[in-house]
């Protein structure tokens, strides 16, 4: 079976050509697309439905820098093993206890402009790692990659809490 960036015709990178993304998509959606199958027999119509929903779930996965992340390092033999391996750097740990804490003062004293700040440094900090792992996956080192998407999921982790301290601000 073909590997989403086969599906497509891309290179398996990281660094992905979004436009002929979006061109592979598109014409491979135009062939599978129910309108025409109209007449045709269950069977074809299954098998283009099929085409669409793989195409759909493949265009959705390359489109998202961290699925794609994701999909590179499972592509290549590597469990980022997310339920059991929560083991990461010491440094990142003391920034995340660290970024915690100030999430919790932020909501205490609701203080929205802390929030911001907060929000802005994550955002930058997922940036940042998220070039890193893009270039260790663009060389080959998955293993590595995968302790950074674990990472990034930390932090996607946190910006959801940080999401939810701005709603409780606003209500």
């Amino acid at each position: 079976m073909q590997n989403h960036f086969e599906l497509f015709q891309l290179p398996a990178r990281f660094d992905v050509d979004m436009d002929a993304l979006d061109a592979a998509y598109r014409e491979i959606q135009g062939r599978v697309h129910p309108d025409r199958f109209v007449n045709a027999s269950d069977t074809e119509k299954r098998v283009a439905m099929q085409w669409a929903t793989r195409a759909n779930e493949a265009y959705q996965t390359l489109r998202n820098p961290m699925q794609r992340a994701r999909y590179l390092c499972e592509l290549h033999g590597v469990d980022l093993q997310t339920e059991s391996n929560t083991a990461m750097p010491m440094d990142f740990l003391m920034q995340q206890m660290e970024l915690r804490e100030a999430l919790g003062d932020a909501r205490a004293s609701k203080d929205a402009e802390a929030l911001d700040e907060l929000e802005a440094q994550v955002r930058s900090e997922k940036k940042s790692r998220l070039a890193q792992v893009g270039k260790l996956l663009d060389l080959g080192d998955y293993t590595q990659a995968a302790q950074g998407v674990r990472a990034l999921m930390f932090l996607d982790k946190f910006a959801d809490e940080l999401h939810y301290a701005f709603e409780a601000l606003e209500s």
